[in-house]
């Protein structure tokens, strides 16, 4: 396996350096917050439910299958994990491609758009299919509010304060 060139690598150095962990950490609690509640205000203008147990357990269907739907309060914890750590992930890739795309620092808007529509394509595509969660069939207004809500709740968020990171150091 070749490796990658070393410009695109993320080194050491760039994790330790001084406030990296922090900008990490408040896109990723920010962007992750956002966003579940974002899914909790649709289910809840949609269905007039309360959506916390709802949406936590579906998200642990990804990996617990439709035995999570009968799940309690451990189900829904597990739901809340995985969506946080999959908002971790969108964070840490942005983190890692910023430096290393140069368009990416022409305009924050443009790139936080289409972040969050690659947010939205690796969602749909990538995660959803690989896991155990019952897909429903394509529905263009669901995909256009969940591209919506990704871009205003993970690719603007993300954006910003990555974007400020790197600006400032």
């Amino acid at each position: 396996m070749t490796a990658l060139p070393q410009k695109l690598h993320m080194s050491k150095s760039s994790l330790s350096h001084p406030g990296a962990i922090k900008a990490i950490g408040t896109a990723w609690l920010v962007a992750g917050t956002l966003d579940i509640l974002a899914a909790f205000t649709q289910f809840y203008i949609k269905t007039g439910k309360g959506p916390a147990p709802i949406i936590l357990k579906y998200i642990a269907t990804g990996v617990f299958g439709a035995d999570a739907m009968k799940g309690g309060t451990g189900m829904m914890l597990w739901g809340l994990v995985f969506h946080f750590l999959i908002a971790l992930g969108c964070v840490l890739a942005f983190f890692w491609l910023y430096p290393n795309v140069q368009i990416m620092r022409a305009n924050k808007w443009i790139t936080a758009v289409v972040y969050g529509l690659l947010a939205w394509v690796v969602t749909t595509r990538l995660i959803v299919p690989l896991s155990l969660v019952k897909k429903s069939p394509f529905n263009l207004t669901s995909a256009l509010i969940a591209m919506g809500i990704l871009i205003c709740m993970i690719g603007i968020p993300v954006t910003f304060i990555i974007g400020r990171y790197y600006d400032r150091k």
